[in-house]
């Protein structure tokens, strides 16, 4: 019989409907579940406390949140050392983690091309230094990397050891794959959105509207011959400020087409109520959504900067823009799927594709590395 461990859990913020947050809670459940037990702790609390879990918010010191991150992860390696727990589990970059869940991308790749000034900051000596922590070759770090997409460039970098790496699979919801009812699932909601049936919907769902090319996407669609235009509605899911793209919109003459809903938490309904997924993102360590939609049966455009992007090419279920990212050629895709007879074919790949890949274990195989590395 295995050992119970002892866990803690780490990251800067909880707030609901974020992804990295759900990824830790669900890790938590499943941990939880398997009979270990898991201490969370945050800098800062939004909403309800997750149930069932132990939730600890640490008194941080610093006006900046470089500041901030930098206080909390001295404080956790205070803590972790009074309670001695079996393993701490990092969800951001701090110093002393036994495992990090690498969702964000590389800060010093992304420093790469800025300019001198941004690396005579502190925040950039901070952020800097975090990061060694977890990669350096001398960290005992065992991570858990959602793609293969960074993993050279952190051997390139920091001499990180191969062996540290562990690969997980996207942790797709079940909920997304349509049920026998899809058909009235998607009637149901369109009724309740006050879409017309015969609309072409395209859905994108983001939580910041910036980096996932919300931008990027109306200008698509104010791009479209007018009567192709007239008979499509973008509908924009996720918590942000959407006022200067209503603007936009409004100034490109597509303001009635153009719809936000904020967060929602029947996102696989709307999936399955849309005829097109858009992801156009300008930086994008994953795509969650991007293989949710896959998995909904629904054909994908995105970037190719998203980690999961390959999914999309992979099951012949969509587009992928290539870098360096160019708006007429996502304007001309967005035409032709929005158009094309290849539509059924498309859905058709993806549940084909779906069905012969894991893409749902990911919290299941992150568990497993943790007992793994540490009973």
């Amino acid at each position: 019989m295995k050992r119970k461990l002892n866990l803690a859990f780490c990251l800067f913020k909880y707030f609901p409907f974020g992804g990295l947050q759900g990824d830790c809670l669900q890790i938590a459940k499943i941990c939880m579940e398997r009979g270990h037990k898991v201490d969370v702790y945050t800098i800062k609390l939004v909403g309800e406390k997750p149930e069932g879990l132990q939730v600890t918010i640490v008194p941080v010191s610093g006006l900046t949140n470089h500041g901030q991150y930098k206080s909390f992860g001295n404080k956790i390696a205070s803590i972790v050392k009074q309670k001695k727990y079996d393993a701490v589990v990092g969800f951001n970059r701090i110093p002393g983690l036994d495992i990090y869940y690498a969702a964000d991308g590389s800060y010093a790749a992304k420093m790469q091309n800025r300019n001198i000034l941004h690396r005579l900051s502190s925040r950039y000596h901070t952020f800097m230094s975090l990061e060694k922590a977890v990669y350096n070759k001398d960290s005992n770090t065992q991570i858990l990397l959602l793609t293969e997409k960074e993993k050279s460039f952190y051997m390139d970098f920091y001499g990180t050891s191969q062996e540290r790496f562990h690969i997980l699979p996207p942790g797709i919801s079940k909920k997304c794959i349509p049920p026998s009812n899809v058909d009235g699932i998607r009637t149901e909601k369109r009724k309740e959105l006050a879409i017309d049936q015969k609309k072409k919907m395209i859905l994108m769902v983001c939580t910041v509207f910036k980096i996932k090319g919300v931008e990027r996407a109306i200008r698509a669609l104010a791009s479209l011959p007018q009567k192709i235009s007239a008979e499509t509605v973008l509908l924009v899911v996720g918590i942000d400020k959407p006022g200067r793209y209503k603007r936009l919109a409004k100034k490109l003459n597509i303001p009635k087409q153009v719809r936000f809903i904020g967060a929602r938490t029947d996102v696989p309904h709307l999936l399955m109520a849309s005829d097109l997924f858009l992801h156009p993102a300008l930086i994008e360590n994953t795509g969650t959504v991007i293989v949710e939609a896959l998995v909904a049966n629904i054909p994908v455009i995105t970037t190719d900067i998203c980690g999961y992007s390959h999914h999309v090419t992979s099951a012949n279920a969509g587009k992928v823009i290539p870098s360096p990212f160019a708006q007429k050629t996502l304007n001309k895709e967005l035409l032709f799927m929005l158009t094309s007879k290849e539509h059924d074919q498309w859905r058709k790949n993806a549940k084909q594709y779906i069905d012969k890949t894991d893409v749902f274990s990911r919290s299941e195989k992150a568990v497993d590395v943790i007992e793994k590395v540490t009973l």
